[in-house]
Order: structure tokens, then C-alpha cells, then sequence
């Protein structure tokens, strides 16, 4: 049975602003700057910007890997004080074991974590199953990660997120890694097991990170455009564009305009940061 999408935002940054120490120097470093934003349940909204805007640094906040230095960050109106299981994480590097088949990654956090607290044997085995059948890796179980190309560990990584059944997905730049024709076939296949044809109080929600503006104008529902140095949320852009998202979705003069629309604004951004990629303080991505 579906569940009513609660009142109120799913996420919340109020005021949020985070700084480091540069360990050399002693210097302090602005990675984030007073940033406010509501993510609703049930949304896909992906942040968009140049290296080091902080798009990163956001997620960890959300996920409770770090806290903020001023403001609060919240999931349904509490304040995110650490990590927890209804927050999960896909990572672009995989993160699998590689002593472990796909079926053991995929049932580790179910095996030895809190998500599988009370789940029978055969009831975690059967969410394993299923969780593979929806990434595509049916007959790859056994399969240890260095026998499966790119796409399919990070199908396998979204697998092993997935059976845990959290409330909502981080995702920092899962396909960055990938060529070009596995991330557009992985792109259709989130949206799918996100559920977009499905009832929004059945979805996920999902926080993506992507440099890819394509990408970006694809998958989403909202777009976050931030700026560099220090890193600031400089525009909030709803995507209109009908789902479900197809081929056809890119050609449409409407995914062209928006697209162009979120480069012109971050065009100057990008060739800053290009330009001081090396330079040493810059700041977290």
C-alpha cells in the first residue's frame, strides 16, 4: 500500500554554511555559503555547478557524513546529526567489495547492518533477488565486481542502495566513470526504478550530483545551479519536460533552451575554475 507524502519538505537546508581548515595554512576556507533549500518527497532534484561550488559538500550534509558549521540541515523536520539508514549513498567510484559476489554486496547492509533488522534468511535473500532483477543484473549473482564493467557495478551499487529501502538517495556523480553510451542507458534506468511512471508518494527521493548539465535537464525535476569560491545556490530551475524522460526527450527545443539556459550561467564559473583548479584553498567540490 502506498504511503500518504508527508507535509512539509523531505530535506531542508536553513542558513547552511560550511567551512574548513586548510591544514597547512591554518587558512579558513568558505566551501559553502548561506544556502537555503526545500527538496519534496517523492522529488528528483539533481546540483548542478563548476568544481569546487560545493555540490559535494552539500550531499555529505544531507547524509550526516558532515555537519554544517552555521545552520541546520533537516530530513522531515529533524535535524541530521549524523548518518542514518533512511539516507543512502551512491558513490562514483562503485565502493564494492571485491572479495564479494553481486549478490553478497548487494545483501551486505541487509546481512550486517540495521536495514535487515527482522528480515528472515529466505525474506532477505528474496529482497537480494529482486533488487537485482531491477538493475538488470539477473544471471550476474555470483559474479565477483572485477568481472563486470563499469555499468554494471554501478548498477550493482544501486542494487545493494536500493534493497535497504531508504527514504532517500544521495547520489554523488554515479556515472561520471562511464562512457558515454552506458551513462545515457543508466540515466533511463534510475528514472525507471526510481519509479517515474509510478505514483509520486511511491518515489524515493532522490539528490543527485552531476557536472553533466545534459544529464542534469534529463533526470530531474528541479535543477540547482550553484556558483564557485565561495559556493552559493544562484538559481533554482524547474524542468517542465514531460515524463517519462525518453530519447525523444532530448531533442525537444524545450531540453535544448533549458540546457543552454543553465550553461550561460555557469559558463564564467567554469572557465574560473578551470583556471585555478590548481591553486591551493580552493574550495571543496
Amino acid at each position: 500500500m502506498s504511503q500518504p507524502v508527508p507535509s512539509g519538505p523531505k530535506l531542508r537546508l536553513d542558513g547552511v554554511r560550511k567551512t574548513f581548515t586548510v591544514p597547512r595554512s591554518g587558512a579558513t576556507v568558505v566551501a559553502v555559503e548561506t544556502a537555503d533549500l526545500t527538496i519534496e518527497a517523492g522529488e528528483f532534484l539533481t546540483i548542478v555547478g563548476p568544481s569546487g561550488c560545493g555540490k559535494s559538500t552539500i550531499l555529505n550534509m544531507l547524509a550526516g557524513l558532515e555537519l554544517p558549521t552555521e545552520g541546520t540541515v533537516a530530513m522531515d523536520g529533524r535535524t541530521i546529526t549524523g548518518p542514518a539508514a533512511e539516507r543512502g549513498m551512491v558513490f562514483q567510484d562503485y565502493a564494492l567489495f571485491p572479495w564479494k559476489t553481486v549478490f553478497e554486496n548487494v545483501e551486505f547492509g541487509l546481512r550486517y547492518g540495521p536495514h535487515g533488522k527482522g528480515l528472515s534468511t529466505a525474506e532477505r535473500r528474496r529482497r537480494v533477488a529482486r533488487c537485482v532483477e531491477l538493475v538488470g543484473l539477473g544471471g550476474s549473482e555470483q559474479k565477483y565486481p572485477h568481472e563486470l564493467s563499469g555499468g554494471m557495478r554501478q548498477r550493482c551499487g544501486i542494487a545493494r542502495l536500493v534493497a535497504n529501502e531508504p527514504d532517500v538517495l544521495l547520489m554523488d556523480e554515479p556515472f561520471a566513470a562511464l562512457d558515454a553510451q552506458t551513462r545515457i542507458i543508466l540515466q533511463e534506468e534510475l528514472l525507471r526504478i526510481w519509479g517515474e511512471t509510478g505514483n509520486r508518494a511511491e518515489r524515493r527521493t532522490v539528490v543527485f550530483i552531476t557536472h553533466a548539465i545534459d544529464e542534469a535537464v534529463f533526470l530531474s525535476d528541479r535543477v540547482v545551479v550553484m556558483s564557485a569560491h565561495p559556493g552559493r545556490i544562484i538559481e533554482v530551475l524547474d524542468v517542465g519536460l514531460p515524463r517519462p524522460r525518453t530519447d525523444a526527450t532530448r531533442t525537444r527545443p524545450e531540453f535544448q533552451a533549458l540546457s543552454q539556459a543553465i550553461w550561460n550561467l555557469i559558463r564564467d564559473e567554469v572557465y574560473r575554475a578551470a583556471t585555478a583548479a590548481g591553486s591551493a584553498g580552493g574550495a571543496r567540490d
